[in-house]
């Protein structure tokens, strides 16, 4: 017989409760003008979550997924082209890339951080490949291919180290496409420039997933690119909608990937609040760093870099025997997540690519241990303890220590 939850994973019922009056007179705003795709609603979102992401544009499409490939689209990646990102991340990363017709090829992520490693990235730039000077292109030099772009994967809530990945896409002439599908309002400290920079105004474009467990979440399906290229935007919105520059007027191909304004409505009513349940994550993960300090060795907690301030999409621990400690918690009626256990280099969608067991070990290593913790802005202090209390006691057990 299952254990009943009694601490869930996510809480994605207290905060639409909560905000149940401003979601209803959205719906009811739309469903008295009927203005169901695109309109005020959507260009008001857009403006909105460009501003909070300090970014001149913002693009609202119905995906994350739809979000990345169009920013491929619009920044000019060819087919055949190279596109480096890390194997640790959702597949719609990739998806993305192979999408437009581009070719994958990994990079492993750093031991601390689990974002693209921009030593290895240069390691793979310097070994791997050569610059055509006089076509101003990084080619591979085992298939010949293009280099075009690079993406850093803005991962669990902590933004990639940026300085050191922009330095080496401009001495190599590549775009950056910043994948911040889990980092709304994350914060990337540039050395370089001296200030605070938000996830999302630092590539060429990047991409951003409102799934419903994200720190900004729709009530179903959507996302959107930012960009401070006017030119980039102005395609991309194109692109969104069938290649249409005007309505019956389409300068290219394109996709019916649009926001809806009852979505983007929504989005905005949430907006309001995200930085308040931003800086409440970052309280619950920091309790959390404190609680775990006796655990130290047996388990480590998520490190935030100097030049990030993370927005704890995810709370990811690593620990060994990590289904032992998921079926301790699942009876003791706690939620848990594994994000993710099988790297894309190693799955089977990606067979084709070449990689093997060995080639990424820091990823393999890190995807074999880890477990998402309880996480959301609603996460009370004793149902923190709990969480605590159950992790440390399997821990312990595990240890042979007598409590």
């Amino acid at each position: 017989m299952n254990t009943p939850v009694k601490i869930p994973f996510l809480d994605l019922v207290t905060p639409h409760q909560e905000l149940k009056a401003e979601l209803l007179a959205v719906a009811e705003k739309v469903f008295g003008n009927a203005g169901f795709i695109g309109g005020p609603m959507v260009e008001g979102f857009e403006r909105e979550f460009a501003a909070f992401c300090d970014a001149k544009y913002c693009v609202g499409v119905n995906s994350g997924t739809d979000a990345l490939r169009f920013a491929f689209m619009a920044a000019g990646v060819l087919p055949g082209e190279i596109v480096v990102t890390a194997p640790q991340t959702f597949i719609a990363t990739t998806e993305a890339i192979s999408q437009v017709g581009a070719h994958i090829v990994f990079v492993d992520i750093h031991e601390e951080t689990y974002t693209l490693d921009p030593e290895k990235l240069r390691e793979y730039f310097e070994r791997d490949c050569q610059f055509d000077r006089a076509k101003g292109k990084l080619v591979e030099k085992k298939s010949g291919r293009v280099v075009s772009a690079i993406v850093p994967v803005h991962l669990y809530g902590q933004t990639a180290d940026m300085d050191p990945i922009q330095e080496l896409a401009k001495r190599y002439n590549l775009t950056v496409i910043e994948d911040a599908c889990q980092a709304h309002g994350a914060e990337y400290f540039s050395r370089k420039d001296g200030s605070w920079k938000k996830a999302g105004s630092m590539g060429g474009a990047a991409a951003f997933s409102f799934y419903p467990g994200k720190n900004l979440g729709a009530c179903g399906e959507a996302g959107a690119i930012t960009t401070n290229d006017e030119a980039l935007a102005a395609k991309m919105k194109m692109i969104r909608d069938h290649g249409q520059a005007k309505k019956y007027y389409h300068d290219m191909e394109g996709y019916n990937g649009r926001l809806d304004s009852i979505q983007a409505g929504w989005l905005s009513v949430k907006l309001r609040h995200l930085a308040k349940w931003n800086e409440a994550r970052r309280t619950l993960a920091h309790r959390y760093h404190q609680l775990f300090e006796e655990a130290k060795g047996a388990l480590t907690v998520p490190r935030e870099a100097a030049w990030t301030k993370g927005v704890y999409h995810l709370y990811v621990v690593c620990v060994q025997d990590r289904e032992a400690l998921v079926a301790h918690l699942a009876e003791a009626g706690i939620g848990t997540g594994i994000h993710y256990p099988i790297p894309l280099h190693l799955q089977k969608a990606y067979q084709g690519l070449g990689y093997k067991q060995g080639d990424f070990p820091v990823t393999e290593r890190v995807a074999a241990s880890i477990v998402s913790l309880p996480m959301f802005p609603g996460l009370t202090n004793a149902q923190q303890d709990e969480v605590v209390k159950k992790t440390k006691e399997h821990l312990m057990t595990k240890a042979g220590i007598s409590r």
